[in-house]
């Protein structure tokens, strides 16, 4: 098993701070065992409700006399399965001297889980668990993460046609169950249309109304087939950042599929050979560092943005910290170099540095407040904001 210490750490810190804990990711993307090892560590009575297991599910048809007799660390799994038992977790919580600490596990974002939010404001703080990072899995294992992506049981298959076969097998379970146990009644067909649709578009701006005509559907339906992919956590809308500065901006999200494993697949990308010579490459590799410096930096989604002009000005990740602002340019070449639009960039945004990351072996400066930086050495060379 590959040890995920930095996750463990952030969770035990939280629990020791907040009564309810929600860990919030994909399905398949190592929620439960993460769990299962926090409760190892923690050590201490433990309780586990699987709420796929039909067993777990009746002993929680009465909740409140279920829940209020255990101590420790109470473990509640697909929690987005019962959102009926967030009102009982603040009853139980808001007793007097109450010591119990609940883990929720889910698979769709908090936006989804709104009740869970609203019920237990102030109660709750939640933790995104994405796949394997490198710092998990070491810089020797990058090209093999890239190609079959984050989630474990993808990553670490013995071979990459076992590999390929449990992505397609999982996009297959979660159009054809995961979506409807989310309150979704979208024919799985139509959204795997679309989600292939969407791979092409990756890293791209989004443009609903092309897709629209594509499926020969509405605007506002595309718009809510890509919310629910988003709210499920399998697409990343990275949002535009826009102010006052005499220019105009682009006001529209830019679109990725989280995982480049399931990209690939989506893609008909079976091998590094296609992918060497696949038109997306570019737009993956981009895909892939975006998400490897997000976990790198510990940025939260409510602080990464992407920024462009309508005078092809633009800026892959903006990253926006209270008053700090750094940017950053993604680029797949071994010799990167200043530009127009980097300066730009620096300039518009009065940006604290830019960092150019880039397929070189070498980090070294570009310009005044631009550096390149080495992916293959982004954990010795990335300056922590």
């Amino acid at each position: 098993m590959i040890p995920r210490d930095r996750h463990l750490a952030r969770i035990e810190a939280l629990l020791a701070r907040h009564p309810v804990v929600g860990i919030v990711g994909a399905r398949q993307v190592g929620k439960t065992t993460l769990a299962r090892e926090l409760a190892r560590r923690l050590g201490g009575p433990t309780a586990h409700f699987d709420l796929e297991d039909p067993d777990h599910l009746a002993r929680l048809a009465e909740p409140k006399l279920a829940l209020e007799g255990l101590e420790g660390l109470v473990v509640i799994d697909e929690v987005q399965r019962r959102p009926d038992l967030f009102p009982v977790l603040r009853v139980l919580v808001d007793r007097p001297e109450a010591e119990t600490r609940f883990l929720v596990l889910g698979s769709a974002s908090p936006d989804l889980l709104k009740q869970g939010s609203e019920t237990l404001a102030g109660r709750i703080i939640y933790h995104d668990l994405d796949g394997f990072a490198l710092d998990e899995v070491g810089m020797e294992a990058a090209d093999r993460l890239w190609l079959r992506g984050s989630f474990p049981r993808s990553f670490l298959a013995d071979s990459a046609v076992e590999s390929n076969e449990w992505r397609e097998a999982f996009i297959r379970t979660f159009l054809e169950r995961d979506i409807p146990q989310l309150g979704f009644q979208i024919p799985s067909t139509t959204l795997h249309r679309f989600w292939r649709m969407l791979a092409h578009y990756h890293a791209q701006i989004w443009n609903g109304a092309e897709l629209a005509r594509s499926l020969g559907v509405a605007g506002s339906t595309v718009r809510r087939y890509l919310d629910v992919l988003s709210g499920a956590l399998v697409v990343r809308q990275l949002p535009p950042w826009y102010e006052n500065i005499g220019k105009r901006q682009v006001k529209s999200s830019k679109v990725y599929l989280t995982d480049s494993g399931l990209l690939h697949t989506l893609l008909g990308i079976d091998s590094r050979e296609d992918l060497e010579g696949h038109p997306k490459v570019g737009a993956s590799w981009e895909g892939f560092v975006l998400r490897e410096l997000m976990a790198r930096l510990g940025v939260r989604s409510d602080e990464a943005f992407f920024w462009a002009t309508h005078a092809e000005a633009e800026l892959d990740l903006l990253i926006v910290r209270g008053t700090r602002r750094l940017g950053v340019e993604i680029k797949r070449t071994t010799a990167p170099a200043v530009t127009r639009s980097m300066r730009s960039a620096v300039q518009d945004l009065q940006l604290e540095r830019l960092d150019v990351i880039h397929a070189g072996a070498d980090s070294y400066p570009l310009g005044e407040g631009i550096r390149a930086i080495a992916f293959r050495r982004i954990c010795e060379d990335l300056e922590p904001l």
